[in-house]
């Protein structure tokens, strides 16, 4: 029997996972697997050697205070993964974690394939990691066309297997107006998926939504959460007098709400393809402590944070960052755009003109299983 050990380093790494083992289990029913994964991974019966959360770290400051932590669940993982013998070891995102794995994994069995899914954004920064990878990584796959060249370039065997969230899929009906009520309009709501993003935003977006609530009552504010961090969402909210919410876990019925908001505020990252795909106006957030962005700040190659402005060269989507990143500009944005509906079209427009560049013919977890398949 075939064996596949999948390493992720968070939530979202772990769903993208999830979908291309899903598309794997079709092809080949008869694979053993093993897993560093989250829930979506336990959904399939697929068992980790450990909880996620124990590697869910954000942050320089973070990482160099944990730094034995890290290191010893480095050495955990590797360990489990040599003694598990795999024919394939499927990383996917999370590089600063996944591949120093993979390095380590290599160096003791080279005849295990490490096959990574979601390339380090060496277009953002350090683009002489692409040589270092060259070592370890036999195949990578590439969530945007505009990727190759840089691995192209130093000979690295890549794919380009487009973003899972641009996937074309269809989607059951769900009636949601039997959950929010009527006559109210909705705006989503994206804090993050890791704790200290959520520490970080939920006051800065509740003082926001006390700011709305002053001037509008025909919203209502939808928490977009993991099972994980309901909770902690939840916690947040209790501390203030703030009653038109909901906060939403369940992943289908989080789609269809985002598909029926007249406006998203967003946590920066992949989400916002979610949020374009859907047609949804947006701004993007994001802060983090004053060292880790001066680190951030030198090294970064790029404008923007959001990779459609990124792919457009220009901000299409406002972004709200650093000290940008507060409730009054959030209000006064949002504010502005609910004001201004042809300014909301000419965002939608403008977004799906990028997305268009970025899409793919076939799912993109499906053309990572055929892959996987070809390894094995």
């Amino acid at each position: 029997m075939k064996k596949i050990f999948v390493l992720t380093g968070e939530p979202s790494g772990d769903k993208l996972a999830s979908k291309v083992i899903r598309e794997l289990k079709k092809v080949n029913p008869r694979i053993e697997y093993l897993s560093v994964g989250g829930e979506n991974l336990k959904a399939l019966d697929i068992r980790s050697i450990y909880d996620l959360k124990e590697i869910t770290y954000l942050g320089f400051t973070k990482v160099i205070s944990n730094i034995f932590k890290i290191n010893k669940k480095i050495n955990e993982t590797v360990k489990a993964i040599i003694d598990f013998n795999p024919d394939i070891l499927f990383t996917v995102d999370s590089p600063d974690f996944t591949l120093r794995v993979a390095e380590r994994v290599k160096k003791q069995n080279k005849k295990i394939k490490t096959i990574h899914y979601v390339a380090p954004q060496v277009w953002v920064w350090r683009e002489n990691r692409v040589k270092k990878i060259k070592g370890f990584i036999d195949h990578i796959l590439l969530l945007f066309s505009f990727e190759k060249y840089y691995f192209d370039k130093e000979n690295v065997s890549n794919e380009f297997v487009g973003h899972p969230l641009l996937d074309d899929t269809s989607e059951s009906k769900i009636d949601i107006n039997q959950i929010f009520e009527k006559n109210k309009a909705l705006i989503s709501v994206f804090p993050g998926s890791r704790i200290s993003e959520i520490d970080t935003l939920m006051p800065i977006l509740l003082n926001f939504i006390e700011l709305m609530n002053n001037n509008y009552q025909d919203f209502i504010y939808i928490f977009h959460s993991t099972k994980q961090h309901y909770q902690l969402i939840q916690n947040h909210i209790k501390s203030k007098d703030i009653k038109n919410y909901e906060i939403i876990s369940d992943e289908k019925i989080k789609s269809h709400t985002l598909k029926k908001s007249v406006f998203a505020v967003a946590k920066s990252g992949t989400v916002s393809l979610e949020i374009c795909k859907s047609k949804i106006p947006s701004i993007i957030l994001y802060k983090m402590n004053l060292i880790n962005y001066i680190i951030v700040k030198t090294l970064v190659k790029v404008k923007f944070a959001n990779i459609i402005n990124i792919a457009a060269n220009e901000e299409i989507i406002p972004e709200l960052l650093q000290s940008k990143c507060n409730a009054k500009n959030i209000f006064e944005t949002v504010n502005y755009f609910i004001n201004n509906p042809n300014k909301m079209k000419e965002q939608i427009n403008k977004s799906q003109q990028i997305l268009d560049k970025l899409k793919t013919t076939s799912p993109s977890a499906v053309t990572a299983s055929k892959i996987l398949i070809k390894y094995l």
